[in-house]
């Protein structure tokens, strides 16, 4: 298996062994415990690594370190200019993104391990750029929720907000943690940290439900029509699949659920069914293809919920680096 097919606890496991025990069990003293029983599982399945992939995945964490350091030294523009110099202009902005994503995840870990109910009840009588601020911090899934059960006429504001978001300053940050000091912990503050934006709103659509979803880009594209599109080009939805190459195809379909499939496939159009049964073998396509025969009276919820849940395996898998999503902002309706 190559280096960019592994996942990210594999990799982390690779580099854990490459140091030696000595130093590893220096590591483990900074970790939690669910990450130690995660590493050490991973660990404990790894049989051989050709050397070509360790130096791979040594270098790629060398780089993700030495990232960190020039940005926490010199802040992004001289991180930029020095990943630049180093590795080129697309594998730096790569290295910015990750590791900004990582600083973040960091600074408001607290507000991502509040439940998402949890959360609603201490943010919901703020005002909408507070929450926007707010959830640009949380998981796209909180976020998600969180948004769909906001008032109307609040939710399109923050979904606006939270798009139309670029960077804020360490003031600002200061203010809503004055503003919530009862409610949240101390708020960690980077010097002008990314968040917010059409991507994270993308994101966060991307977990939002259905009726939600149709409901926000109705109204949002008679506000902003620009804004809206541009939020649709950066999603991936189940009819994208027809996007994706045979490999990440085949990839993901060994992850999906066999019921969840047959019901997403109820509800696809004829060129996502063609291309999903195109990357199966002939066993596999007549038993699916005998299932959705004999199933019947499906809920268009359950065909709903059944895509998203093949979504959601497609984006995690593109997380870990093992399949690449490129789309050209496809928004089809299910036939």
């Amino acid at each position: 298996m190559a280096s960019n097919q592994l996942t990210g606890q594999q990799k982390a496991a690779a580099v854990i062994i490459s140091i030696g025990a000595e130093n590893a069990s220096q590591i483990y003293k900074y970790l939690k415990e669910d990450e130690v029983e995660q590493l050490t599982y991973e660990i404990a399945r790894m049989s051989h690594m050709s050397t070509g992939q360790q130096e791979d995945i040594l270098e790629n964490f060398y780089q993700v370190c030495l990232t960190q350091k020039v940005i926490t030294e010199g802040g992004m523009e001289y991180a930029k200019n020095v990943l630049e110099k180093a590795y080129g202009a697309q594998t730096a902005a790569s290295l910015l993104e990750r590791v900004t994503k990582s600083l973040r995840t960091k600074a408001f870990e607290f507000i991502r391990k509040t439940d998402y109910k949890n959360l609603m009840t201490m943010i919901q009588n703020e005002h909408p750029q507070t929450i926007a601020l707010i959830l640009s911090y949380a998981r796209a899934d909180q976020a998600a929720m969180i948004i769909a059960e906001l008032p109307k006429e609040i939710r399109l504001e923050v979904v606006e907000r939270i798009a139309n978001m670029d960077r804020t300053s360490p003031e600002i940050i200061h203010i809503v943690e004055s503003n919530l000091e009862n409610k949240f912990s101390s708020l960690m503050s980077l010097d002008f940290m990314e968040f917010g934006g059409v991507n994270y709103i993308a994101d966060i659509m991307n977990n939002m439900d259905r009726a939600n979803e149709k409901y926000i880009f109705d109204e949002l594209a008679h506000k902003d029509a620009e804004l809206c599109d541009e939020i649709k080009k950066r999603m991936f939805v189940f009819e994208d699949i027809t996007c994706l190459d045979d490999m990440s195809i085949q990839r993901f379909l060994r992850e999906v659920d066999s019921k969840d499939l047959v019901f997403a496939l109820k509800g696809a159009n004829k060129e996502v069914s063609d291309v999903i049964f195109k990357n199966m073998s002939n066993r596999t396509t007549e038993t699916i293809k005998s299932d959705l025969e004999f199933t019947h009276n499906v809920r268009l919820r359950d065909v709903e919920e059944a895509q998203q849940r093949i979504v959601g395996v497609i984006r995690r898998l593109e997380s870990e680096g093992e399949l690449v999503i490129t789309k050209g902002g496809k928004d089809e309706v299910i036939a």
